[in-house]
């Protein structure tokens, strides 16, 4: 009998908003996928193996991802992993894939899943708490209220036309266009609020576009919400 893979949400980066539910299936499961090329100097192996030490004796997957938009490259790295962890499921083993955040939220281990599944594997998907709730959360604001509208916005891609929608948007995947970003939002009067790292040691806060910086950490996301 075929394994079962585990796209594991582990939140935004504080070990202690890792979910009950997610800290008991890493327990319970022997292999452990980690994004990255070295498991054990990953963002997400850091953030689990404080909330459990025991992480470092699992078996551990590295399963690195290309950074890049080439369909054809990418398409080649997503089977790669897949084939990486399939070699584990058909051993009976159940695997666990660590993804930051929530694994339904523009995670790169979706594009492994659904090559998984649709081989005709078992999937799972356990939520985590999403990196824009955490950092509303830490800013000490509210994303939305009443009838306000909330609106998730890949940065990387054009958003010009998004920031005219009504209400809360949130920029994610900021980092690599982050100056073309900011000029974007200097035309706007809202209010900005970025954290990077947020909930991780080297966490930083910036209130306003001219405290952001051009070269601002992969784990940087901007809340632009309607001035009252």
């Amino acid at each position: 009998m075929s394994g079962k893979l585990i796209g594991l949400g582990i939140g935004p980066g504080d070990p202690e908003l890792l979910t009950l539910k997610a800290l008991r299936i890493v327990k319970e499961t022997e292999v452990i996928a980690v994004p990255g090329k070295v498991p054990e100097n990953t963002v997400a192996y850091k953030i689990v193996s404080q909330a459990f030490p025991g992480l470092k004796d699992k078996t551990l997957i590295p399963i690195d991802f290309l950074m890049t938009k080439d369909p054809v490259l990418l398409e080649e790295s997503h089977n790669k992993g897949a084939r990486q962890i399939m070699d584990y499921l058909d051993k009976g083993e159940n695997v666990a894939f660590l993804t930051l955040g929530d694994s339904t939220l523009y995670a790169t281990y979706m594009y492994v899943h659904h090559i998984i599944a649709a081989a005709g594997y078992e999937t799972e998907i356990v939520s985590g708490i999403t990196s824009f709730c955490a950092v509303a959360a830490r800013l000490n604001i509210s994303l939305v209220e009443q009838a306000e509208e909330l609106h998730v916005i890949p940065a990387s891609y054009q958003i010009f036309d998004a920031l005219e929608l009504p209400g809360t948007k949130v920029l994610m995947k900021t980092a690599s266009k982050m100056k073309e970003v900011k000029e974007v939002l200097r035309e706007k009067d809202a209010e900005v609020l970025m954290i990077e790292n947020c909930g991780m040691p080297d966490e930083k806060i910036y209130h306003g576009v001219e405290e952001i910086p051009d070269n601002a950490g992969y784990y940087s996301l901007i809340i632009v919400k309607d001035k009252k």
